[in-house]
């Protein structure tokens, strides 16, 4: 019976879009990683995201997010652009071209849920469903279900595949077949490591994986820092107003990435058309067009204009 659901549902989850499924079988995280998390923590690496402080328990035993949870139904939705914004223009990271994906994703996991329930001889199924929505350690579960290992860029890489993937979860209160966690393949490469203009990612000899300084990071500055971007991390921007995709564009496995067919991660013609002289002239109603519906509302229009001033500035100055 596990074994047929289990196989039942990674083949729903294909079906409504998602790249791959895995299951975890629902258990505190390990020590060594709840050990590298709190003294991550403590080192201040999180910078001004003071929410990841927040449920510390929960985050290291989603346990206790959702009574008589077993499984952990973790899914990857690809969204590796068909169309890029001109190299020449202005950028934006490549996950913000479409629509919100905690909507998306959210939405096809309670689909999954639904065909779930329609399968088990249940009175009622009980779960809940998240991306990027909880205090849960994503990409930790990806690799307890087997989706596949975390690079020293610290993103999920799916064999084959790369690293374009939003990530969901789907808590269960049934048993199911558990997939096994999968070998890190990243070797010694190094290349996101040297692509990282600011030296987010710091590798020490103690570690294979290095440590992450949020801080330093430019997606942290440029979309979860309400204040001044400081000047040596401002002059690194390059063309970059919202977010920074140095480090995984510059993974090998992203070679094998093929772009999303999910319609709604497609980017808007508008958005594709945009020239810098446009973002510099960009105003509220602008924004709030261009943007309805995106992940970009993050930043907000102050963050995002303060952005595109900066790097404008920058510019003007060399």
């Amino acid at each position: 019976m596990h074994s047929r659901l289990s196989h039942d549902i990674k083949a729903e989850a294909q079906r409504l879009g998602f790249f791959t499924c895995g299951i975890a079988r629902a258990d505190a995280v390990d020590e060594t990683t709840a050990s590298s998390f709190r003294e991550w923590l403590a080192k201040g690496n999180h910078a001004e995201m003071h929410y990841m402080e927040n449920h510390l328990d929960k985050r290291l035993d989603p346990r206790l997010l959702m009574d008589n949870l077993k499984s952990i139904v973790c899914v990857a939705l690809n969204y590796a652009p068909q169309q890029r914004i001109p190299d020449s223009e202005y950028q934006i990271a490549a996950y913000a071209y479409g629509q919100d994906y905690h909507d998306i994703v959210k939405q096809k996991l309670h689909a999954l849920a639904t065909f779930i329930s329609q399968q088990v001889n249940k009175e009622e199924l009980h779960y809940r469903a998240f991306s990027d929505s909880a205090p849960i350690l994503e990409r930790y579960w990806a690799v307890q279900a087997g989706l596949g290992w975390i690079g020293r860029n610290h993103l999920l890489i799916i064999p084959h595949a790369g690293n374009m993937f939003f990530l969901g979860e789907l808590f269960l209160d049934i048993e199911l077949e558990y997939d096994e966690p999968i070998d890190n393949r990243c070797g010694n490469c190094r290349q996101c490591i040297d692509a990282c203009p600011t030296g987010a990612l710091a590798l020490t000899s103690d570690r294979a994986v290095p440590t992450f300084n949020a801080e330093k990071c430019l997606s942290y500055q440029t979309i979860e820092n309400r204040g001044d971007i400081p000047p040596s991390l401002a002059e690194k921007m390059g063309d970059s107003i919202y977010g920074c995709d140095r480090c995984l564009q510059a993974c090998p496995w992203n070679r094998f990435a093929q772009p999303t067919d999910e319609p709604l991660l497609q980017p808007k013609e508008e958005l594709l058309e945009m020239t810098k002289e446009k973002w510099q002239q960009l105003t509220e109603e602008d924004y709030q067009r261009l943007f309805k519906g995106s992940a970009v509302k993050r930043a907000k229009y102050s963050g995002l204009k303060r952005n595109i001033q900066t790097v404008g500035k920058l510019k003007i100055e060399n």
